[in-house]
């Protein structure tokens, strides 16, 4: 037994705990022997605590007799057990950095004996001359070395921390559970009430339950403790707030190449203009189709409203100018997700998906359709030149007195003073939309500094691009609809006209694709199918005067017209007049013979009782005996029939196989025997009997 303690510096608290003979069982207790028996007086036997909690440590020395000799008997006979390494490693992480730095020193300390004991020194003597050098003591590398022993090399760097730096952090008791989850349950709601008026509220109902009411700070620390960060998002903030909280997702760019990707959005500039036909001046809508690549603006329009209609424009004029897209990022706005544009798509947010949509121009054009995330601004990176646009363009210096603000709380002091006419305001956005496509430093993961420009240009050089044919381009100069022919001659009618030519007899009563120019109806639609496909013009029929008498000669002139093609095409389409067909139906014909079959039921008729009696016929002698068989067996049958039947399973079941026996040969049945044989067949018993008459056989 050695004449130390394995511990030899004790806290109050330490020593209270130990429960050692002779020593108060309480810390303040253990305070009051300190300074009763001058502790602190004694140097080198007091020093103050280092790490958490501070304090006051003593020297074991000066314990009374008694606990001096428990604390050694207690020294580590028994080795601590040992920690997993999975905890070890835990601990190692949480410790401070000066405990850690510490466990460097001592594995070189101990790395150090191990080397001077491998080139032949004993280990104590290893230890001793270690410890001259080091300045540690020889007990703590001893001690050191029992931490590792049995311990991997890799690993007793997370058995030599000290524990005592661990920054444990228990888990905070409520002070008063019931009333803490009162202010809780207040303080976690959407509307955001602060913790004051919640304690509050929470100590007006204790005081009526009689409930204890700890200090604010205490529940303050309580709650910051127990409710993670997500849910206290969750609950005062909403859901929207908590997808804020998760960390973005950055996605790379660099393996795409010009027009792989574009996308679409609308936006309102903060400025007034001038629109004709309208009184007062409105806020000018613009969208905006730009290249996900290289971040490039490649076409835009400008409309009062956000339409289908622009945008098919728009479409027009990035397809015309630069050549198809692959792709197309679209927000879910209707004016995107309209069936003119984006019909077909079968991942719309909008509208409900029917087989019978009409194609819209991206599809029609092979553009792959992709819907982004609704309100998220993070999934369309046009938003970012939208910012730009706001400020260069919302506030350039030829717009000064138009500004609007950004807000109804945001306008400025000459607000609507003026008001810009549109052809200026065009031409503003034109010139400030060509300065940020060439504005240089830009710093995507394409730019390298170059500006959009450069990355487009550089790079479209090399991209396939496919290119629009002029009979793709009336797919986005005309607007669309979906309209259902006529059922019986094909007719369309659109804004109160009617649509005909003689070749739409065949879409009657189908669902078709119209495209006209909305700014002349009167020049006829231009027929598609649902897949896409051209069938022709379809020339407006126009309503002509009442009493125009020219107008009907003309109509009924191009009806006559109408009809005599008609009838020779339907002559040219049958080669055989019905004359033809009936000679050659007589021809192929067969003459009707007067053999019959011979018919092999006969049924007799029932003689009238008026009729007349027919000769009795003298009966032969093979008739006499067939008769007097017959008499024989129907006595036979009515003797049976006059016998009592047992009412024994076994009885019914053979009396069954007799009858079926009977009707196999063909030997007549009452009409009573035939009605009970039937009945008798589809009863569980029979079957029954019949199974085990089919598994074991007939019986002798």
């Amino acid at each position: 037994m050695t004449d130390r303690p394995q511990q030899e510096w004790w806290s109050a608290a330490e020593l209270a705990e130990a429960g050692l003979p002779d020593m108060p069982g309480s810390k303040r207790k253990i305070n009051e022997m300190a300074a009763r028996e001058g502790w602190k007086a004694r140097p080198g036997k007091v020093r103050r605590r280092k790490g958490v909690g501070g304090g006051m440590e003593y020297h074991w020395s000066l314990l009374p007799t008694r606990a001096r000799l428990a604390l050694i008997e207690r020294r580590e006979d028994t080795p601590e057990p040992k920690i997993s390494r999975d905890e070890a490693w835990a601990e190692y992480e949480s410790a401070t950095a000066t405990a850690r730095r510490k466990a460097g020193e001592r594995l070189a300390v101990l790395a150090e004996v191990e080397e001077i004991e491998a080139a032949g020194m004993v280990r104590s003597l290893a230890v001793t001359t270690v410890a001259t050098r080091s300045g540690a003591s020889e007990k703590s590398i001893w001690n050191w070395f029992a931490r590792v022993e049995g311990i991997a090399h890799a690993d007793r760097l997370a058995y030599l921390v000290d524990r005592r730096s661990l920054r444990k952090k228990a888990m905070p008791v409520a002070p008063s559970a019931e009333f803490c989850e009162i202010v809780k349950s207040d303080f976690l709601r959407l509307s955001g009430p602060s913790l004051t008026s919640c304690y509050d509220r929470a100590v007006r109902i204790a005081e009526k339950d009689g409930l204890s009411v700890p200090p604010i700070h205490q529940v303050r620390n309580w709650i910051k403790a127990t409710i993670s960060e997500p849910v206290l998002i969750y609950h005062r903030k909403g859901v929207e707030a908590l997808r804020r909280f998760y960390p973005h997702q950055t996605r790379d760019k660099s393996a795409m190449v010009p027009l792989e990707c574009v996308q679409g959005d609308y936006h309102k500039f903060d400025v007034f203009v001038r629109w004709p036909g309208e009184a007062l001046p409105v806020r000018v809508q613009m969208v905006v189709f730009s290249d996900v690549y290289s971040g490039k603006i490649l076409a835009w329009r400008f409309d009062v409203s956000a339409n289908s209609h622009t945008v098919q424009l728009a479409i027009g004029d990035l397809v015309e100018r630069y050549g198809v897209p692959q792709h197309a990022l679209l927000d879910n706005g209707r004016e995107f997700a309209a069936k003119a544009i984006t019909g077909g798509t079968p991942t719309r947010f909008r509208f409900k998906i029917v087989d019978e949509d009409i194609p819209g121009l991206l599809p029609l054009l092979g553009v792959k359709v992709i819907w982004a995330t609704p309100y998220s601004g993070q999934s369309k990176p046009i938003e970012r030149a939208f910012r730009d646009l706001c400020d260069r363009v919302a506030k350039h210096p030829a717009f000064e007195g138009a500004y609007t603000g950004n807000r109804p709380d945001a306008k400025p002091e000459n607000y609507g003073s003026r008001a810009i006419p549109l052809e200026d305001f065009r031409a503003v956005v034109a010139e400030e939309i060509e300065a940020h496509n060439a504005r240089p430093a830009r710093r995507s993961e394409v730019a390298f500094g170059r500006s959009f420009n450069d990355v487009f240009n550089e790079a479209y050089s090399r991209a396939a691009i496919s290119q629009a044919t002029e009979e793709q381009r009336r797919l986005w100069l005309l607007r669309v609809e979906g309209l259902r022919a006529d059922s019986k001659n094909g007719e369309l009618k659109l804004h109160e006209s009617r649509y005909w030519a003689e070749w739409m007899y065949r879409i009657a009563g189908q669902k078709i694709a119209a495209r006209f120019d909305q700014d002349d109806l009167h020049a006829g639609l231009h027929v598609y199918d649902l897949a896409g496909g051209y069938l022709g013009h379809a020339p407006c029929m126009e309503a002509a005067p009442f009493l125009s008498v020219e107008d009907a000669r003309t109509h009924n002139r191009k009806r006559k017209a109408f009809i005599r093609a008609t009838k020779e095409l339907a002559e040219a389409e049958r080669q055989l007049d019905h004359h033809e067909i009936a000679a050659r139906l007589r021809a192929a014909g067969k003459p009707v013979g007067e053999d019959l079959p011979k018919a092999d039921v006969v049924r007799l008729v029932p003689a009238h009782p008026k009729a007349p009696k027919p000769a009795r016929r003298r009966e032969t002698t093979d008739e006499r005996e067939a008769t007097a068989r017959l008499e024989a067996q129907i006595t036979r049958l009515s003797e049976r029939r006059a016998a009592p039947v047992e009412d024994d399973p076994r009885t019914r079941f053979d009396r069954a196989l007799t009858l079926e026996a009977m009707l196999a040969e063909g030997q007549p049945m009452t009409a009573e025997q035939g009605s009970w044989l039937a009945e008798y067949q589809q009863s569980a018993e029979y079957r029954g009997f019949a199974r085990l008459r089919r598994a074991f056989g007939q019986e002798e």
